[in-house]
């Protein structure tokens, strides 16, 4: 593996759902500590400040660091787990996957079922199992059982997903592309800019709680108090059956994506051209891209104080929001040289002419 598989690999086979984001925000700021100076906000959103040529702008790159995953929430007396969804889950991904539960005596495996199929009516069949009917299966007989294994109401649970390099090399799969490939992006961003001149400041941040509110990014923004900001993050990608192109034209291959809109945002719109006009000149694909069906962290960032100009750039990435999802190398390289350049791009005149309208 390269520096960048390798990255990818700890960030995604690290745990850290939504509120409990302990174990990947060690590794990220393991990562981003030899850059720049480190805080955090009150909730846990981790910040990285790196000096540049100039003390203003403040430019912040942002991606969030919580996946989607669950939280035990009843133990039956027989020994089945009932839980509850920590971010938006399609029911349908999730029968038979392993999951591993975070106890305080450690990690504990289970497997997510439904009453057999054997056992449905020709009704019930026609039907999809919703997740209030499902349960978590570690092997337990009893409620004492699941309790002296160390599970508890509260427990964290992720999805059992390795990185995996596909029969093409330049294939990825993993679980927790959402977002950690944002956190990579920013990763990769800021140590290339350790040794680099920008004439700007910048923040690497990642943030807690969006995939249930878009909480560290409410918080975060207050720390930082940026002038501009790039939220990184992956996009739909609907090269797939059963999409239609007006639904969603974005391609693996394609290129970074620019979101033209999301539910919470419209980008400032001097940025977002100049971001279509350094993708022409470097002859960086560019894969334009309207999300009405979900928000991102840009949503609070753009609305701190009086406001702040923000567009957000993403990977585009096959199906999210379940156990495996498959991005391509070469669409995260060109959104590692799109935002370099755009970051160069950014002095004091230039983000002062964001807003003059």
């Amino acid at each position: 593996m390269d520096k960048i598989e390798s990255l990818l690999k700890e960030l995604t086979e690290a745990k850290g759902v939504a509120g409990y984001e302990g174990e990947v925000r060690s590794v990220i700021r393991r990562y981003l500590e030899p850059v720049g100076s480190i805080t955090q906000d009150k909730i846990g959103s981790l910040i990285c400040k790196k000096g540049g040529g100039a003390e203003e702008p403040r430019v912040v790159l942002a991606g969030h660091m919580d996946e989607i995953g669950f939280m035990v929430k009843h133990v039956s007396k027989e020994g089945f787990i009932k839980f509850a969804p920590l971010g938006g889950w399609w029911d349908q991904v999730l029968l038979a996957h392993r999951v591993l539960i975070g106890t305080h005596k450690g990690d504990v495996v289970g497997v997510v079922g439904a009453k057999p199929p054997h056992l449905l009516s020709d009704e019930e069949r026609k039907k999809y199992v919703e997740k209030k009917e499902m349960y978590i299966d570690i092997g337990a007989s009893s409620q004492q059982e699941v309790e002296e294994a160390g599970v508890r109401i509260g427990d964290p649970i992720v999805p059992i997903s390795e990185f995996t390099i596909l029969a093409n090399p330049k294939r990825y799969m993993a679980k927790a592309f959402d977002d950690r490939v944002g956190c990579a992006l920013t990763i990769a961003l800021m140590q290339a800019f350790a040794n680099r001149s920008h004439p700007n400041t910048l923040f690497g941040v990642a943030t807690v709680q969006e995939e249930v509110g878009l909480r560290g990014a409410a918080t975060s923004v207050e720390l930082v108090n940026p002038d501009v900001a790039i939220v990184l993050e992956v996009d739909i990608a609907g090269d797939v059956p059963g999409i239609k192109p007006e639904e969603t034209p974005i391609k693996l291959g394609g290129g970074p994506v620019l979101l033209a809109l999301d539910a919470r945002m419209i980008p400032n719109l001097k940025l977002r051209d100049l971001v279509i006009d350094i993708a022409k000149k470097s002859g960086t694909p560019l894969q334009l891209s309207a999300v009405e069906g979900g928000a991102t962290d840009g949503g609070p960032i753009h609305l701190h104080k009086i406001g702040v100009p923000t567009v957000v750039i993403a990977v585009p990435t096959r199906h999210i929001h379940c156990h495996n999802a498959i991005m391509r190398r070469d669409d995260f390289d060109r959104a590692v040289e799109l935002v370099t350049a755009l970051i160069e791009r950014l002095d004091k005149g230039t983000v002062a002419g964001l807003t003059s309208f």
